[in-house]
């Protein structure tokens, strides 16, 4: 048999301690796992993905995550990646540990040495899709897998730029520059108002984009923006489109316009309303009547100004309006790498926004920590 080979990847961040990872076959541990195709019904996926003809999935998008039951002490995942990114590994509802998909396909340790017994696994995508797409062949575990984890029953959809991609949060200051290591989209604003609310999420986000121009363009409309990204299965290619079929979100919730504003040419009012439109339209196109909360960015008081018009042209009773007002988060304590918010100024994001949420879908606010 082959010489075990461990690659220790000594990443700790925000509560993530270390997790390793093993070579293809060359892990007498992984020989002993048993492994059941990505696409089974034992393994409950959450966010777009493309599935093959044999049982795998591959995705791309910030947050995209998967879970799953098994009895034993040990799991793993067959996974290939066409870059590398980084992945949250939570185990029995807490964090457990960081791994990397990077290159061809390997089996990557989740989760070993726990007690023996039943475990629920939560496996979450924290870099976003610039950082490369992963393929999941197969979820392993050295004991049976059992039904999945049940659905929440409630699903947010967040379409936003870096600070829905989790973009530097980790970072230990805000001079520091990013790296994607310190990318973790499990403490954005997003994540933490979807397990406020108990809520299944999908992030439809891509750093630097706009609703109509991205960062440092010189143009005043974009060739491609979050309006154009938002109909993919990938966030890095125009084909396949997503079938919007495959979920229906209770609400969605668009937080764009600090990259439309961003050095350079600033757009009009009636190019930035132009194109928020065309983004109404899809949503109504793919999800229905759903209700859409349009939330402005608080370093730019115009988009609030722009969007309030926009509401009133629409004159759409789903449609609404918030924004973060400026002096919510300070410049220092609540920022990590590359001035974008650490987990505490995300956590201020969140709270600002839960009511809205609340009073527009009508769930309740439950007494209970923002994290």
């Amino acid at each position: 048999m082959k010489k075990h080979l461990f690659t220790a990847l000594l990443l700790l961040a925000a509560g993530f301690s270390e997790a390793r990872e093993t070579l293809p076959h060359e892990s007498a541990a992984a020989e002993t796992l048993r492994f059941t195709p990505a696409t089974a019904p034992e393994i409950r996926f959450v966010g777009r993905a493309a599935r093959s003809d044999d049982g795998a999935l591959s995705f791309d998008w910030s947050g995209a995550y998967f879970s799953f039951r098994f009895e034993g002490t040990r799991c793993a995942m067959r996974a290939a990646d066409s870059k590398r990114n980084y992945y949250n590994v939570f185990v029995d509802g807490k964090p457990h540990g960081k791994v990397t998909a990077e290159g061809p396909a390997k089996t990557i340790v989740l989760a070993e040495g726990l007690p023996h017994g039943v475990h629920t696994v939560l496996v979450q995508k924290r870099t976003e899709g610039e950082q490369g797409r992963t393929t999941l062949f197969a979820v392993g575990s050295d004991g049976p897998l059992l039904d999945a984890p049940q659905a929440p029953g409630r699903h947010i959809e967040f379409i936003g730029d870096s600070h829905t991609c989790g973009y530097g949060t980790e970072g230990k200051s805000p001079k520091e520059p990013f790296t994607p290591e310190t990318e973790n989209c499990d403490l954005t604003w997003g994540c933490i108002i979807a397990r406020y609310f108990d809520a299944d999420y999908t992030l439809i986000a891509h750093s630097g984009q706009g609703i109509v121009r991205n960062w440092g363009d010189e143009k005043e409309v974009s060739d491609c923006t979050m309006r154009e990204r938002m109909m993919r299965t990938f966030d890095m290619e125009e084909t396949p489109l997503w079938d919007f079929a495959q979920y229906r979100p209770d609400i969605v919730v668009i937080k764009l316009g600090s990259n439309d504003f961003s050095e350079g040419v600033a757009p009009s009012e009636e190019a930035f309303n132009a194109s928020y439109a065309q983004a109404l339209r899809q949503i109504r196109a793919a999800y229905g009547d759903v209700p859409v909360l349009c939330v402005a960015p608080a370093e730019n008081t115009t988009v609030y100004g722009y969007l309030q018009t926009f509401l009133r042209e629409q004159q759409d009773p789903a449609l609404h309006c918030t924004v973060m007002t400026p002096g919510i988060t300070d410049w220092g304590n609540d920022m990590g790498a590359n001035f974008h918010p650490n987990h505490r100024g995300h956590r201020k994001l969140a709270s600002a926004i839960i009511p809205y949420i609340a009073t527009i879908t009508g769930w309740e606010m439950p007494e209970k920590v923002v994290y």
